[in-house]
């Protein structure tokens, strides 16, 4: 019996149509896309919001803090 190859995995891919809509909930300003980390960041509430299976997840509660 051959070991059959895994498939490599795919980065989730977000909707760039949806990244143009989305703000954040706090401050209703713009997000940054970032793509390393799977999340969308607020500069100016200083969040991050994760990205979850292709599903960005805008609860300031599940947001990332990036404060340093």
């Amino acid at each position: 019996m051959a070991d059959t190859p895994t498939p490599p995995v795919e980065a989730t891919r977000v909707d760039p149509r949806l990244l143009e809509l989305l703000v954040c909930p706090l401050t209703k300003e713009s997000l940054e896309y970032d793509a390393t980390r799977e999340e969308l960041i607020s500069r100016s509430a200083k969040l991050a919001y994760p990205i979850r299976d292709g599903i960005p997840i805008m609860l300031p509660e599940e947001a990332r803090s990036l404060t340093e």
